[in-house]
């Protein structure tokens, strides 16, 4: 075995083995390891396509100074100046619209009432039939007063006279027409001590059923104002109360006026 090592290992492979590595073609190959790739946050569909790495870790890996920034504009939106609406002007225009259509319910109502005077207004409540519909005899006819007993009655179209006088006697007025060319005397008769009696209490009632409406109309609008008291002083909560205290008195002395004026009338006819 050794002889053999000997015969391989002749002068010729000795020196080729001492000899630089690079005179046979034989070069080492430094090993360099692979460079390891840095980590890169991706950067979501439809961002900016010119962030770096760094610009886009800023952005995307700091949700906390996003955070910082609502807080802050949270604070200073509640440190804003509120404006809180004037609803004095609503409440009270509400309240007088309410409370003015109790007064002119009231008005018509009255005017229904017969009493011992001529009224061309105490005949518009009766209706017609005309053309097949209802409708008030003011629109049917034309009322004029004779004289403070009398009361003339002239349809627009003549053939309407009939039914114009049907329609009077049965009203629960208690009148009688008669027929005067083409058009309707009205004679009012002179009210009885019951009659009388009986108006008057039907007057007290609608002055009530009306302040009723009146009243109902002021406790709406002080609940609207009540609702709103949380955002409007209290100087002005009260001033407002007062004010529709004030316009609700007004109100229920007109219709006392108008009460007390009709009952005058019913009394002296």
């Amino acid at each position: 075995m050794a002889t053999c090592l000997r015969r391989a290992l002749t002068a010729r492979s000795l020196r080729l083995l001492r000899a630089p590595r690079q005179s046979c073609g034989i070069s080492y190959l430094t090993y360099i390891p692979p460079r390891k790739e840095e980590k890169r946050t991706p950067i979501p569909a439809g961002g900016s396509q010119g962030l770096d790495c760094v610009g886009g870790s800023f952005l995307l890996g700091s949700p906390r100074s996003f955070a910082k920034g609502r807080k802050s504009r949270d604070e200073d939106d509640g440190d804003a100046v509120q404006v809180v609406p004037d609803v004095g002007p609503t409440v009270k225009s509400t309240a007088n619209s309410l409370m003015d259509s109790a007064i002119v319910a009231l008005s018509r109502e009255l005017a229904k009432l017969r009493t011992g005077r001529a009224s061309s207004g105490m005949l518009d409540h009766i209706m017609v039939e005309s053309n097949g519909a209802k409708m008030p005899l003011s629109r049917v006819a034309v009322v004029s007063v004779l004289d403070s007993k009398t009361l003339s009655v002239t349809p627009y179209n003549p053939d309407a006279l009939k039914t114009l006088e049907s329609a009077i006697v049965s009203s629960p007025l208690g009148l009688n027409p008669t027929v005067d060319g083409q058009r309707l005397i009205v004679a009012i008769p002179p009210l009885t001590k019951e009659n009388v009696q009986a108006l008057c209490k039907v007057v007290a009632r609608s002055a009530e059923d009306v302040k009723q409406s009146i009243r109902r109309a002021r406790q709406k609008a002080l609940d609207s104002i009540k609702k709103a008291s949380s955002s409007i002083p209290k100087d002005d909560v009260k001033r407002l109360e007062k004010e529709i205290e004030e316009i609700t008195k007004r109100f229920i002395k007109s219709a006392d006026d108008l009460c007390k004026a009709k009952e005058k009338e019913i009394t002296n006819g």
